[in-house]
């Protein structure tokens, strides 16, 4: 009889080591977090500009974080691929997301194997970078004012370059017309860099290029520079004008980078790697080398971010449904 009560004894014991263990777990993988290295999937391809910004960041969280942060590219698909890997991913902290303005837009335009707002968890926004109006060097158009009058004066000639349906240049141009009561012809390309060099050509009238990737052929001289999309005018460009100062308040066109985490990560983990983004956003070193690129490092919490998000998101869905923009 005894012998009985002491294995019933021995058993419930077991059962509460056993328990405490598995609520422990947890709480000391966080507290170790990280131990080894973390993947940040950037879901476009090498040497475009978030994948350039991303690079930078992770240079920065490798140290910071005392483990190396490695960058894998997964094109394809507007991003959604490479976010899909994300959302998928165990949400240990060791699986991150790398992602930019076509976040917000891919719902709006695309039928998506996963759902973002529930399957990935906001960190902090990064960066934002504005677009710059770009036109053939030797375009009659001087201005922005001169640009607006000879679009308003050919309905459907003159014509603007993007890298795709849904991206921030396709946006822009489409608010543009909206704004302005304008109608550009939309001329679609597969990526940033053979839409520049069309427009470098004389063969696309204009083209709304990311800062990071246009600044450099407007300081050579290769294209003008007629406007900026951010509300303020760019430092790296300050005599361009903004196209909100050209009579068109409402218009804000701001390509953005940040930071996501699969869904159920646990908050510490996310807590501390928005604390680390911050941090790195106000690093002197890390901020010139984004700063170069064009970008405006911004930083913040993930509520902020999550705010951020909404918005975003909220916005493009109108604009799409407005102008019955496909992803055709």
């Amino acid at each position: 009889m005894n012998s009985l009560r002491l294995s019933r004894r021995a058993l419930a014991t077991a059962a509460l080591v056993t328990l405490a263990g598995a609520i422990c777990a947890p709480a000391m993988a966080q507290a170790g977090w990280p131990n080894k290295p973390i993947r940040m999937i950037v879901p476009y391809s090498a040497g475009g500009g978030a994948d350039n910004a991303a690079r930078i960041l992770a240079q920065r969280l490798s140290a910071t974080l005392g483990t190396q942060v490695v960058v894998d590219n997964r094109p394809g698909a507007s991003g959604i691929i490479g976010a899909q890997a994300v959302a998928k991913a165990e949400a240990d902290g060791y699986t991150v997301l790398y992602d930019s303005s076509t976040f917000a837009v891919n719902p709006s335009l695309r039928k998506m194997p996963f759902d973002p707002a529930k399957d990935l968890a906001p960190v902090s926004l990064v960066v934002t970078v504005p677009n710059i109006l770009v036109v053939p060097a030797k375009s009659p158009s001087t201005d922005f004012k001169v640009f607006l009058e000879r679009a308003r004066a050919n309905p459907g000639q003159v014509s603007f370059a993007s890298y795709g349906a849904g991206s921030p240049a396709h946006l822009a141009g489409e608010l543009l017309n909206r704004e302005a009561r304008v109608s550009m012809l939309h001329v679609p390309y597969k990526g940033g860099a053979p839409a520049l060099a069309d427009v470098i050509g004389g063969q696309v009238d204009s083209y709304f290029a990311n800062a990071g990737s246009g600044l450099g052929y407007v300081q050579s001289g290769q294209v003008k520079a007629l406007a900026v999309t951010s509300r303020e005018r760019m430092a790296l460009l300050p005599q361009v004008p903004t196209v909100a100062e050209s009579g068109f308040p409402n218009f804000e066109v701001l390509e953005w980078n940040g930071v996501f985490v699969p869904a159920g990560t646990p908050k510490a983990i996310v807590d501390r790697l928005a604390s680390e983004v911050q941090a790195a956003v106000k690093d002197p070193d890390t901020r010139a080398r984004l700063v170069k690129l064009g970008a405006e490092p911004v930083g913040g919490t993930p509520a902020a971010f999550a705010a951020f998000l909404a918005t975003q998101t909220q916005r493009w869905a109108q604009l799409i449904q407005a102008n019955k923009i496909t992803a055709d």
